[in-house]
């Protein structure tokens, strides 16, 4: 079962997306991975990091 909220905090997505590393979520944005940002907070949706992760298969 799926603990996590649909829009994550990084923290939230770092755990999500098994990364240990802030940078790596950082790098993961760079590379496309999209960001929501309201006001400064910023969120990530669960089905784009799924999206991301599908993309990136090999």
């Amino acid at each position: 079962m799926n603990n996590f909220p649909r829009y994550m905090n990084l923290g939230q997505a770092c755990k999500y997306l098994n990364v240990k590393s802030r940078n790596t979520l950082n790098n993961y944005i760079s590379k496309g991975l999209p960001i929501v940002v309201i006001n400064g907070t910023k969120r990530i949706d669960q089905l784009d990091a799924d999206k991301f992760m599908q993309a990136h298969k090999k």
